[in-house]
């Protein structure tokens, strides 16, 4: 682009700027084409009106004079030293910067602690034996459930019941729930395995056959859509709790909430009372209670044993329907 010209042709008493060598009248102190001071000091910002074709300008002691900048002139020249550069973005575009960067480090963050979040040693769906309890859990001497799962699985048929303490499966000692994954796993489906566990404190040994979990979920379908229905007693298992029975080995499920004129208050349970026994089953959780409850035919008759206080007293049901 050409240097902007000090407008007009050079005159008398004209002198050519020191920065650049344009021509300037001797009465301006700014170089339009560079900006130097020609008074010296080097180069230096100035400003100027400039008005369209037409336009006049009024100067002390001077005429109306029309002025016509040329149209191949640069835009002034700011000096380099003093000029400040900033990025053009507003207040919203550096906030939703901040919020993409904050949400982007947290799904990097996010996927770091995946990454070392330590896989389940089985699943769900693995190829193993099953035995048909509900989940087997860590405790002090072996692993226990809370419940056999359904009527006629390997577990109902051995005379397990929720509570119960394996500490060991097929001549293999277990002290905790992985390791009895594992040995599921590694135990061919329909072998028949001893099983030694603990009730009340007492050892005793049963005899268990393992099966598929396509014949688990045969069983548990029919049991699910049996004709007869779900049985129930009327009782709130939110609010029930184990307990152990003072002085003995023995834990039942203490009642703290029974729904009014349903069958266990119509046949005389009361609140408080702590169930020991379901229709000759051993009841020593409340996950067990509850799973009891359902499987009972509705309208059929069970004998239960309770604890009130020192009292043992045996109360026959007549089961409602869910």
């Amino acid at each position: 682009m050409q240097p902007q010209q000090n407008f007009g042709a050079p005159g008398p008493g004209d002198r050519p700027c020191a920065q650049c060598g344009s021509p300037m009248p001797k009465e301006m102190r700014f170089c339009r084409s560079c900006g130097n001071h020609l008074g010296g000091g080097g180069p230096a910002e100035y400003t100027e009106t400039v008005r369209l074709p037409g336009a006049t300008t009024q100067q002390r002691g001077a005429g109306t004079t029309p002025f016509y900048p040329t149209f191949n002139a640069p835009m002034a020249t700011i000096n380099p030293g003093r000029r400040r550069r900033r990025m053009g973005f507003a207040g919203t575009t550096w906030m939703w910067i901040a919020l993409v960067a904050f949400f982007g480090m947290g799904g990097i963050m996010s996927l770091a602690r995946k990454s070392h979040i330590p896989r389940p040693t089985f699943t769900i769906g693995a190829n193993r034996s099953w035995v048909g309890v509900n989940q087997f859990d860590t405790t002090d001497g072996g692993v226990t459930f809370k419940y056999v799962d359904m009527p006629g699985g390997p577990a109902d048929k051995a005379g397990l019941v929720g509570g119960d303490v394996i500490t060991s499966f097929d001549g293999h000692p277990v002290k905790s729930s992985s390791e009895m994954m594992d040995l599921l796993v590694k135990t061919p489906i329909g072998k028949q395995v001893a099983v030694i566990y603990l009730r009340d404190g007492i050892s005793h040994t049963t005899q268990l056959t393992t099966v598929s979990r396509e014949e688990y979920s045969r069983l548990e379908d029919v049991y699910n859509h049996r004709p007869e229905g779900r049985g129930q007693l009327g009782f709130d298992d939110g609010d029930a709790r184990r307990v152990p029975i003072p002085g003995t080995n023995i834990y039942g499920v203490q009642l703290n909430d029974i729904s009014q004129n349903r069958p266990l208050d119509l046949a005389g349970v009361k609140e408080g009372d702590i169930v020991i026994e379901f229709d000759g089953v051993p009841i020593r959780s409340v996950g067990e209670l509850t799973a009891r409850d359902h499987r009972a035919l509705p309208y059929s008759t069970v004998k239960m044993v309770v604890m009130r206080g020192n009292e043992k007293l045996e109360i026959p049901v007549k089961v409602g329907k869910e």
